[in-house]
């Protein structure tokens, strides 16, 4: 299966390789200016495909901060396995593919003038715009928690000074302590993010302090991978994690940040440590370009990524509303190099021709304990589908040294994407 599993990747990568042919795009007598918001998984892969799929497009990247925190992994910096240091990435490779960087928020777009307004006072024009702004977080979806409530019970879904909070927390919580995880509906970033961190935080607890129990509050009543992470669960940490589901209770109405206590239909939880991972939307510049709808998401059309919304705005990554494809940086590292194709067909006015996208991740339950899925989606009916028979699953019955071996894939799989993207 893990061999399937590399086929697979090797197969995306070549379907979207035949439906993006080089030569061609080479050949591309087209200029023009695209901008892209937001310097995470999407947004410099886009820029750098862009200037990849056509050298002469004046590429520039507007990003607030000129270091990325990146969040895959980031669960690995709770439980002390890794740095925050090896989470952060610059981003000079860019610069030296020609691609102008503006570091500054972008406060406004004009979808009409096909303009962007920076907290600068910058003012760039566009052609084509890209909207790659990731989440927010809907600080009005879960009452009494605020940005201050957040201080208290961390969510550490933006990696950085959250994720250095949650760490510090655990690191001073009393052996005996109960960790707690309010895990939200869908949709929101990283679907098996809960659960891995559930995972890596009970094998910190079993490691340093054993008398301490984790207890998941979910929003849903399935979840990303869900037989592979209780098989494992039951396997390495039985009695230490329990998960209560939608129908028996398991949705946080409210909690209290004083007391770190947090309430569900059917009963009151009182934390050593809490973990909310609230609701999320598409990051607000999303909002302020008019290509969110009222869920909070961007819809797109699934071959250029165009905004339904807004002409001449392309949306990727965890912003958009991509069908089958989850909230994840594989996928938002796919979904960027069809844009970018796209767009360098669409200025030099070439027909678009159809992608297939391939999405993997990989979860760690342990540090030598790894499981993984994979998906192949293309466009049909207006959105994004799954590949009929493409994908697969770890198996469920697999020896250790298989579970390790995906863990070492999936150290494997940050260093290769992350050197592909800001190297």
């Amino acid at each position: 299966m893990v061999d399937r599993r590399e086929i697979l990747k090797l197969a995306g990568a070549a379907a979207l390789a035949a439906a993006l042919p080089a030569p061609a795009l080479a050949q591309s007598k087209g200029r023009g200016q695209v901008v892209v918001i937001g310097g995470g998984f999407a947004g410099a892969s886009c820029a750098r495909a862009l200037k990849r799929f056509d050298p002469r497009l004046a590429v520039t990247l507007v990003e607030a901060e000129r270091v990325f925190t990146a969040c895959p992994f980031s669960n690995g910096v709770i439980v002390g396995l890794r740095s925050m240091a090896d989470q952060r990435f610059g981003y000079q490779g860019l610069a030296q593919d020609g691609i102008a960087l503006r570091f500054a928020a972008a406060t406004a777009v004009d979808p009409q003038a096909r303009r962007v307004t920076l907290a600068d006072g910058g003012i760039l024009g566009y052609d084509r715009l890209v909207v790659a702004p990731g989440i927010d977080l809907r600080w009005d979806a879960l009452p009494g928690y605020t940005e201050e409530a957040a201080q208290r019970m961390p969510h550490a879904w933006k990696a950085g000074e959250q994720t250095l909070l949650l760490q510090r927390q655990l690191a001073a919580m009393e052996d005996g302590g109960v960790v707690v995880i309010a895990a939200p509906a869908n949709p929101f970033r990283c679907p098996p993010g809960p659960y891995e961190r559930a995972s890596l935080i009970a094998w910190y607890l079993k490691t340093h302090k054993p008398r301490s129990k984790l207890l998941i509050l979910d929003a849903k009543d399935a979840f990303s991978k869900q037989r592979l992470f209780q098989g494992a669960w039951t396997e390495l940490y039985p009695d230490l994690i329990e998960w209560v589901p939608l129908s028996q209770g398991g949705k946080v109405t409210s909690v209290d940040a004083a007391s770190l206590t947090l309430v569900t239909d059917f009963a009151t939880h009182k934390a050593a440590v809490a973990n909310v991972i609230p609701p999320q939307q598409a990051g607000r510049v999303a909002q302020r370009a008019g290509v969110a709808d009222r869920s909070g998401w961007c819809p797109i059309e699934p071959v250029s990524f165009q905004s339904t919304l807004q002409p001449g705005i392309h949306v990727i990554g965890d912003a958009a509303i991509a069908g089958a494809m989850p909230k994840s940086a594989f996928a938002a590292n796919a979904q960027a190099k069809a844009c970018a194709a796209a767009i360098a067909g669409l200025l030099a006015g070439r027909p678009l021709e159809e992608p297939r996208l391939i999405n993997t991740c990989y979860s760690l339950v342990a540090p030598d304990y790894g499981i993984s899925i994979a998906g192949v989606y293309h466009p049909a009916g207006g959105q994004l589908i799954d590949v009929e028979g493409a994908g697969g699953i770890s198996p469920l019955e697999a020896p250790r040294s298989v579970r390790q071996q995906e863990a070492q894939y999936a150290d494997g799989w940050f260093k290769t994407i992350t050197a592909e993207v800001f190297g």
